[in-house]
């Protein structure tokens, strides 16, 4: 629709919802094709000067101006706009749901609902941004000045703006104050801050504004005297407020808690464009880059993703934080701790070639899809959780928690040596998987040979019947989909580690610890030293408990779910699947090793292992990088020096360093590098 079209339609006098139609079709045409934000600027001089070179059209503009000021209310869009209604986390997950499956109406008298309608596009933010000061004041002049003979004059009309102004600043506020003395956000800031009552004192501070405005007018010193006062003390809001992330980071971290603390500060930086454009000399300036921030704040608030990331970004730090303080125990930097880690590591293997005749025997039993995958899970979470108590180990575990663990060796990256030690960390990784894998498939193998010998002995039947052998061979074979389902097995394996990081974080952040070791029912239960040493082990151990457990029941349990929707998705986890294949192999005698189904199984199981690992490994890798903010720069560093290494000394990546080697300086000097 062109100009004249739409001028042709203006009426001051139609129904709110038409009149409100008529301006997002305006808004339309300035946006034009939204490829050039100039030519939108060139629309908007366009349209005023075309009112303002017809009288009755401008006076008719003007009539229409004066009664969308008085039907539409200015103060929840400039105070509220962006922020969750309810300051909880999950009440602004459903709003923003909510947004994406409902539509708006422009039947509003609310300018934060009506704006969503108004400046739907993100070029809105470009064209807002490019208007030029000598367009904005025509624009104010023109289009924005009251009707003569209206109540709202001139200078009633700037006071009209004033009020609203300062209604909207009362109004952030006084939210800020109630964010303040919110129960988790007050009990977690530090004494000194507390003494301070910086929350306290806001909503007079702001009251004094008020008060000098309206005696002594926005040009005064001593309204600028108040507005420092009032932003000094917003200062003092936010550093308290800062106080809170150390308690977090000490004592577990909450999702809704760091969602406030996100609220808070936004509604700071509120006030403060508030008050530019309260006191400033170029109000039609300031307005316009308000109002383009919230079209920028409309678009991202219609972010489901984004409101978790940013929500959850300290979580995932401290999942990440504490899977590090767990992989450390499952890295080998020397001879003996490679040893020891085989050790280990056969040990695992040898307790999961008893796990895989378990399994079979629970798939004797004919169970329903649901009770046959929940008995399977319950088998391995036993398993693993026995694995984890006697100190032994499974290999596709540790790379989702030894991830974390190197990326922490970049915490500080331009310090010297941090490259390289990272470096070692990825070698060190890497032959300590090659020693868990070795001696997790070098012991199933053989306990699950035994256990099918000694049950043909002793019962006259195999672990399991010919016609299951061949289906395991089937299902595990390089030809199928296995390689597509270790893939998935790796994202399993990541999850238990994230699980297991949530969990620790939420015990340490309910102080459960603590509970067990002084609640009056448990002491009076297991005595005070009992209880006392329930309480510190379960601190010890809970991630570990929680990673086992989850993953075990992921195991089991995912394809029966994966089953219910018809997708066909199976496990396949290297030892497991290592154990299966021998007791298919010990079912089908020796002349299996003929059988070419025998040898694409074996295939498979060669590359389930590498898959399971280099996927969760991944995952984890990418979260560490995140929580620790490494750069893309120093991200090429990192991957130049791992193929610097890989060319001088590829025999570090598999065996372990004799006592005498050291390693060469290879990375660049730190002054080279970016932050």
């Amino acid at each position: 629709m062109d100009l004249p079209a739409l001028l042709d339609r203006l009426d001051p006098d139609a129904p709110l919802a038409q009149r409100h139609v008529w301006l997002i079709d305006l808004l339309d045409w300035v946006r034009g094709d939204q490829r050039d934000p100039q030519a939108s600027v060139a629309r908007v001089c366009e349209l005023v000067d075309t009112v303002a070179a017809d009288p009755a059209l401008h006076a008719r503009w003007r009539h229409w101006w004066s009664h969308f000021v008085q039907s539409v209310d200015l103060t929840p869009l400039l105070a509220d706009y962006g922020f969750a209604p309810r300051t909880a986390f999950l009440s602004e997950l459903m709003h923003r749901v909510r947004r994406k499956l409902l539509p708006a109406t422009p039947e509003t008298g609310d300018m934060a609902e009506l704006f969503v309608l108004l400046l739907p596009s993100p070029f809105d933010v470009r064209w807002l941004q490019a208007l030029d000061t000598g367009t904005l004041q025509r624009l104010r002049e023109v289009l924005l000045a009251p009707a003569a003979g209206t109540d709202a004059e001139p200078d009633g009309a700037s006071a009209v703006w004033t009020s609203t102004l300062l209604d909207a600043l009362t109004f952030c506020t006084g939210q800020i104050s109630a964010i303040g003395f919110a129960h988790e956000i007050r009990t977690r800031m530090s004494d000194s801050a507390q003494s301070q009552r910086p929350f306290h004192d806001l909503p007079m501070t702001m009251a004094q504004l008020r008060r000098t405005v309206q005696e002594h007018g926005l040009d005064s010193g001593a309204t600028q005297l108040a507005a420092d006062s009032l932003i000094q003390q917003l200062d003092r809001c936010r550093q308290a407020a800062q106080t809170v992330y150390p308690h977090l980071d000490t004592h577990g971290i909450s999702v809704g808690i760091v969602f406030l603390l996100r609220q808070l500060r936004a509604r700071i930086l509120r006030c403060r464009q508030l008050l530019d454009c309260l006191l400033t000399d170029r109000p039609e300036r300031a307005a316009a880059a308000l109002l383009a921030d919230l079209a920028q704040l409309s678009q991202d608030n219609r972010s489901i993703r984004a409101l978790i990331a940013h929500s959850s970004h300290l979580t995932a730090a401290k999942v990440a934080e504490r899977n590090a303080e767990s992989g450390e125990h499952y890295i080998t930097r020397d001879a003996a701790e490679y040893r020891q880690m085989l050790g280990r590591a056969a040990g695992g293997g040898a307790l999961l070639g008893v796990t895989t005749w378990m399994k079979f025997g629970l798939t004797a039993l004919a169970l329903s899809a649901f009770w046959e995958g929940f008995a399977a899970g319950v088998n391995y979470a036993l398993s693993f959780v026995l694995i984890y108590l006697l100190h032994w180990t499974v290999a596709t575990k540790q790379p989702a928690v030894t991830a974390p663990a190197m990326v922490a060796k970049l915490r500080d990256i331009r310090a010297p040596g941090a490259v390289r030690r990272f470096v070692d960390e990825v070698a060190n990784l890497l032959r300590t998987q090659i020693a868990a894998i070795t001696g997790n498939v070098g012991l199933v193998v053989p306990v699950v040979l035994l256990i099918s010998t000694l049950l043909s002995v002793l019962l006259g039947l195999p672990m399991i019947g010919e016609e299951k052998a061949r289906h395991v061979l089937h299902d595990t074979s390089l030809l199928g989909p296995t390689p597509l389902f270790a893939a998935i097995t790796g994202v399993l394996l990541f999850a238990s580690s994230i699980i297991a990081g949530w969990v620790e974080n939420w015990f340490v952040f309910h102080k459960l610890d603590s509970a067990l070791a002084h609640h009056p029912g448990f002491t009076r239960r297991l005595g005070a030293q009992r209880a006392a040493r329930w309480g510190r082990w379960l601190r010890e151990h809970i991630s570990g408990l929680a990673a086992n457990v989850s993953l075990g029941f992921m195991l089991g349990l995912v394809p029966a779910f994966a089953g219910f929707f018809g997708l066909g998705l199976e496990v396949r986890h290297v030892t497991l699947s290592a154990g299966q294949v021998a007791a298919a192999a010990a079912s089908l005698g020796t002349p299996v090793l003929s059988d070419p189904a025998f040898w694409w199984a074996v295939a498979g199981v060669l590359v389930i292992g590498p898959l399971n690992l280099a996927v969760s490994f991944y995952l984890a890798f990418r979260l560490a990088l995140k929580a620790q903010a490494i750069s893309d720069v120093n991200r090429q560093r990192i991957n130049a020096a791992i193929r610097l290494r890989l060319r001088r000394a590829p025999l570090s990546f598999l065996l372990p360093p004799r006592p005498q080697d050291t390693e060469p300086e290879d990375e660049e000097s730190p002054s080279s590098s970016s932050p």
